[in-house]
């Protein structure tokens, strides 16, 4: 009818909420309060890290915040870097989500929702390894194929197990509420007692903050959000402070069960919980983190396939990868295209060497998002800003965000340097493939064919 596909504005104010509390709330709750407790060694330590982790994490989303009510493009940091520094930088963004952060992201969730998916038919063993994998190409499939056909059939699977996390997270906190109850509080008895120091509660706040990972996730698709400029900010003071009270009194209720040497030693604190505290339903645990981990799978597939098509449209993707579906009105190649990658990523047994990169490159793409909001103050004055944050938020957030990416870079220089180059990486290729405009025709022949 001539008329322009486009995506539609179908993301509710509550579809919003279940995103950002869907995508945190994955794996991370359920498996790694060790992270920090291991840097500290003290429970009254811990509970401040997760505390203040959810802060700074609802500091970064209101900063986000205006960001995505005056750049109202889906496709999050990407758009906001290329709004204000231009297309090289952003396409090192785009880079490093396509190579390395989304597909790694998505095939580690995935993992994780096989291994406790197994977990239930394998109560005395581990899974078999390939058994763990083919379950996780299933989840990934299946999730991707649900949403290229409907968005409405994603965000109700996003809704749906958002609850169950949810309720899975309440039980851990009442059992724990009356275990605390009967009078068991012996390991509160010397909160601060520990081995810490500014170091390694620094790298505590690390772990902490990874758990909080997803946070700006609902920025990526803004354009699909019904009446952004109230319902972005809204979704962002309903879901932050939801998560950071469950993260804190599910880590209370931890402590209150599991004793610091148990704690310690588990590959998995709520398991651990569950055989304490739920006796014959210990089962239920593996099967709430896996029903958690599954909608963490389809939250990071549906902002994914968004960023990749938000990069064809700005022609730093082939363009094959902005098509959208003209009666679903899903942006099919895109998602089809993360899954594909994530698929890659399962078969490689050094996918978890690709997490050590993560924070580095993380928080770098963070921090230009915050120094871009600052430079678009300065350069576009004007520009209109239906939320318009004190200046002191977001100074402070980029001290702390610099703070975040130094520490690795001095305790694991490896590490950083192996980051620095895979961000490097996409310069050349930025050169060649978008920047180098009179190309030999057959070249763009071949490129186009491929």
């Amino acid at each position: 009818d001539g008329q322009r596909v486009a995506l539609k504005r179908k993301i509710t104010l509550q579809n919003g909420v279940a995103i950002i509390v869907g995508t945190i709330i994955g794996s991370g709750i359920f498996v790694s309060p060790t992270g920090v407790f291991i840097q500290t060694k003290s429970v009254g330590v811990s509970l401040i890290v997760w505390l203040f982790s959810g802060i700074f994490s609802m500091l970064g989303a209101l900063c986000y915040a205006e960001l995505g009510t005056c750049i109202t493009r889906s496709g999050g940091d990407y758009a906001y870097i290329m709004e204000a520094f231009g297309p090289l930088w952003a396409f090192l963004q785009l880079w490093v989500n396509l190579i390395v952060l989304r597909p790694t992201t998505q095939a580690i969730v995935a993992l994780t929702f096989a291994q406790y998916a197994a977990k239930p038919f394998f109560l005395d063993c581990s899974p078999p390894e390939n058994a763990v994998r083919l379950l996780a190409a299933v989840c990934l499939c299946l999730l991707t194929a649900v949403n290229c056909f409907s968005v409405r059939w994603a965000m109700r699977i996003q809704g749906l197990f958002t609850a169950a996390k949810l309720l899975a997270l309440v039980a851990v906190v009442i059992a724990g509420v009356v275990h605390i109850s009967g009078g068991e509080t012996a390991y509160f008895r010397e909160p601060f007692d520990g081995e810490y120091s500014v170091g390694s509660v620094a790298v505590a706040f690390y772990s902490g903050l990874f758990a909080f990972g997803g946070w700006n996730f609902l920025n990526f698709v803004t354009e699909e959000l019904q009446d952004p400029y109230r319902n972005l900010p809204r979704a962002i003071w309903i879901a932050m402070p939801i998560v950071t009270l469950i993260y804190f009194t599910a880590n209370l209720a931890y402590f209150a069960v599991v004793s610091g040497e148990e704690m310690l030693s588990s590959p998995a604190v709520a398991v651990t919980f569950g055989n304490k505290m739920f006796g014959e339903f210990r089962w239920a645990v593996p099967v709430f983190v896996a029903l958690s981990t599954f909608g963490g799978v389809n939250g990071i597939l549906f902002t994914s396939g968004r960023l990749f098509l938000v990069g064809a449209q700005e022609g730093h993707l082939p363009s094959f990868f902005s098509f959208i579906h003209i009666r679903k009105f899903t942006p099919v190649p895109s998602l089809v295209f993360t899954c594909l990658m994530s698929l890659v990523m399962l078969c490689s047994s050094d996918v978890f060497e690709l997490i050590n990169y993560f924070s580095l490159i993380l928080w770098l793409s963070i921090a230009a998002s915050i120094v871009g909001l600052l430079y678009l103050r300065y350069r576009e004055p004007n520009m209109p800003r239906p939320i318009r944050v004190h200046l002191a938020l977001p100074i402070s957030f980029l001290i702390c965000c610099v703070f975040l990416v130094s520490i690795p870079a001095v305790a694991e220089p490896v590490n950083t340097g192996i980051g620095l180059v895979l961000i490097v990486s996409g310069v050349p290729v930025y050169l060649i493939f978008i920047y180098w405009k009179n190309k030999p025709f057959w070249l763009i022949r071949t490129s186009g064919k491929f």
